[in-house]
């Protein structure tokens, strides 16, 4: 049994049939339209966030299996700020810094994201998503990240991580 993989990421509950879907599963001569249903369903949970999607098509039956990820970091984040951007660069060359979040908001996004991060500890994966913090001009309880890292790293954080 043959079968085709396709990996796409599509916004939750909004799959349509249009690229990168309806062109990459058109070849295989499946109803595409069945599929996006399904994946809409599926993701539905993820509104505004980009989310992962595998499609395994077996070519001989015409029958596939839809399994969904879990949304990057990023969009949980950017979720959590309510915010359409993450930090972006004025005409001027200066950052402009997307927001502030609660530590809370990290830990939270750490579980949400506990199956794919590589950190053993939940204390190693909300360095992680600390870590996504510098890089998308996000402050945390009004600090730099990189301190409430190194915070986290001392032990102040033990109680609210568990």
């Amino acid at each position: 049994m043959p079968k085709e993989t396709v990996d796409v990421l599509v916004e939750g509950g909004k799959a349509t049939p249009a690229p990168p879907i309806g062109p990459s599963l058109s070849p295989l001569k499946i109803n595409v339209g069945e599929v996006v249903a399904q994946i809409n369903e599926k993701t539905k949970t993820f509104a505004g966030m980009q989310v992962p999607v595998k499609i395994v098509v077996d070519t001989e039956t015409k029958k596939f299996t839809i399994s969904v990820g879990t949304p990057p970091v990023t969009s949980i984040l950017r979720k959590e700020l309510k915010a359409e951007k993450l930090a972006t660069v004025d005409e001027n060359k200066q950052r402009k810094l997307a927001g502030n979040l609660p530590f809370e908001a990290i830990v939270r996004a750490a579980r949400a994201k506990e199956d794919s991060l590589t950190g053993v500890t939940l204390k190693a994966k909300v360095k992680q998503v600390l870590g996504t913090c510098v890089s998308c001009g996000i402050t945390v309880d009004e600090k730099d990240p990189k301190s409430v890292i190194k915070e986290v790293s001392e032990g102040i954080y033990d109680d609210k991580i568990q």
